[in-house]
């Protein structure tokens, strides 16, 4: 994945149950227009299919994953014994990820775990590369992942978030997906910042479809800001949703060039991917 020269990642959540049929169907879809396909852990704190099961069922496809992981549910222990899981399954990307707080979730009397954080996660990571575990001890060989972490480039205060970014890319990460991008010039001169970084940093696309969405976003998303002149475009569009999709496509156009790739969150609308990237 992290060879290309612009990377394309989606990300798809796997079912609240059981049945995977719309998951397998929605991969298949994607399975030549992306890279990879990050499979959510439990986002927003709402249960659902293990994002290992998902991974592992994407790799039986000949689908390239990224298994997010997070720190809310497991302890170190239990993380650990999940990505050699996962290696030994064929996964070989990891995002490591701090995790919604349960409040958000539909189980908010469940007890959250943070047993460590998502930099201490990358580092756990970078050791099992090496043979080592978090205890210290040597394993039966080593796994070979690519590390990944999040990124929000505009979060405040700016000195302690380029603080977390340093320290992950220390850790061990090797890509970062971002929060949703919209605001390309402030982007351009984060990037210019971390220009000098060994460091792919893949610009995260939230597909908006509505001019509701684009202000709740504005509103209760920190570090993220729609522009007025997009929400105009969705309160005058016929359609929103491919207005949606038509901003989406030209983001991504602008992005390359500036970014190392786009990650694409659709929110249920991942059968259209192909749409937007057509659109490019």
């Amino acid at each position: 994945m992290l060879n290309k020269d612009f990377i394309i990642t989606a990300e798809l959540q796997p079912p609240k149950g059981p049945s995977v049929d719309e998951f397998l169907n929605k991969a298949h879809i994607l399975k030549t227009k992306v890279d990879a396909l990050n499979v959510t852990d439990n986002q927003r704190a709402i249960v659902r299919l293990s994002s290992l099961a998902g991974c592992a069922m994407l790799v039986r496809e000949g689908i390239t994953p990224v298994f997010q992981i997070t720190c809310r549910d497991r302890n170190r222990l239990a993380i650990q014994s999940d990505l050699l899981g996962a290696h030994a399954l064929g996964i070989r990307n990891v995002l490591a990820i701090t995790g919604d707080d349960i409040s958000i979730g539909d189980h908010r009397g469940a007890k959250q775990v943070f047993d460590i954080d998502s930099i201490q996660l990358i580092s756990i990571i970078a050791g099992l590369n090496k043979g080592i575990t978090a205890g210290g001890s040597s394993l039966a060989g080593h796994t070979d992942f690519n590390i990944g972490a999040t990124l929000n480039p505009f979060a405040r205060p700016e000195e302690l978030n380029m603080m977390r970014f340093e320290k992950k890319s220390m850790a061990g990460a090797k890509f970062f997906q971002t929060q949703p991008i919209y605001d390309i010039n402030a982007f351009k001169k984060f990037m210019e910042k971390v220009k000098d970084k060994e460091v792919k940093i893949i610009a995260g696309i939230l597909v908006l479809k509505s001019a509701k969405m684009a202000h709740f976003l504005n509103k209760n998303l920190p570090g993220v800001h729609v522009p007025f002149a997009l929400i105009k475009e969705l309160e005058t569009s016929y359609d929103p949703k491919k207005k949606g999709l038509e901003i989406a496509a030209r983001t991504i156009q602008t992005l390359k060039g500036i970014a190392h790739g786009v990650h694409i969150m659709a929110m249920g609308m991942e059968e259209r991917i192909p749409e937007i990237l057509e659109m490019v």
